[in-house]
C-alpha cells in the first residue's frame, strides 16, 4: 500500500515549479528589447521619470519580497543541512530561481537549533516586519495610484525580463506560506486555523504575522 510522504511532495513540487519557470523564461517568454538593458540600468539608478509606474513598483518590489523571506529562511535555515544564506543573498538578484530551489531542498524545521545572534535577531524584529511591510505597501500604492494598466500590459506582452519579473513576483508571494507553519511551530504555536488564516489572503496575511509574532527564544 502506497503511503503518503508529504516531504518528498513538497520537494517535487519545488522542483518541478522551478524548472517550469525556467522553461518558460528561457524557451516560452516574449523576446527581449533591444533597449531593456538601459531599462535596467534607469530602474537600478532611479532614472524612472519616463518608466511606467507600475513597472517601477514592481521592480522595486522585487527588492522588498526577499527581505520579507529573510524574515523567515534566516531562522529556518538553522534547522538544515545547508546553509540559507547563499538563497537569500542570491534571491535579491534572481528572485525565485534562487528560493525555489530552496524550498524544494529544506527539510521541515519545527525547532529553532542553536543559540540566537545578532543577525538572527535582527531578522526577527517586529521592527523589521513592520518596516517591509510599509515598504511593501507605500510601493505597491505608488505603482497602483499612477500607474497606467494598458502601458504595462504592452510591456508585459512584449519584453522578457517584464514578463519574466512578473512571473517572478507571483511566484514568491504564492509561495511565501511555505515558510509560516515551521516558523510559528519554532515559537510554540501549534495551530492550524491560524496558518490558514495567515495564508488565505496572499502577501497580506504573512506581511501582517510578521508584524505581530512572538520573538524566537533561543533553544534550550
Amino acid at each position: 500500500m502506497l503511503t503518503f510522504d508529504r516531504t518528498m511532495f513538497r520537494r517535487v513540487f519545488f522542483v518541478t515549479l522551478w524548472l517550469g519557470f525556467l522553461a518558460y523564461a528561457f524557451l516560452y517568454a516574449p523576446p527581449e528589447r533591444p533597449d531593456t538593458a538601459d531599462l535596467i540600468v534607469s530602474l537600478s539608478t532611479g532614472e524612472t521619470d519616463e518608466i511606467e509606474p507600475i513597472l517601477v513598483s514592481l521592480f522595486n518590489l522585487m527588492g522588498v519580497l526577499p527581505a520579507i523571506y529573510s524574515c523567515l529562511i534566516y531562522l529556518d535555515g538553522r534547522g538544515q543541512k545547508i546553509s540559507a544564506w547563499p538563497f537569500a543573498i542570491a534571491s535579491f538578484a534572481v528572485g525565485g530561481f534562487a528560493l525555489l530551489p530552496y524550498l524544494a531542498i529544506r527539510n521541515d524545521a519545527p525547532k529553532f537549533e542553536g543559540q540566537m545572534n545578532r543577525w538572527l535577531g535582527f531578522w526577527d524584529a517586529r521592527l523589521v516586519g513592520i518596516a517591509v511591510t510599509v515598504a511593501f505597501g507605500a510601493i505597491a500604492f505608488a505603482g497602483l495610484s499612477h500607474g497606467d494598466w494598458s502601458a504595462f500590459v504592452e510591456e508585459w506582452q512584449t519584453r522578457r525580463f517584464v514578463n519574466v519579473m512578473s512571473l517572478d513576483f507571483v511566484l514568491l508571494v504564492l509561495c511565501l506560506p511555505a515558510l509560516i507553519g515551521d516558523d510559528l511551530k519554532r515559537r510554540g504555536i501549534h495551530n492550524r486555523t491560524l496558518v490558514w488564516a495567515i495564508t488565505f489572503v496572499p502577501i497580506v496575511g504573512p506581511l501582517v504575522y510578521l508584524c505581530l509574532r512572538p520573538r524566537q527564544q533561543t533553544a534550550a
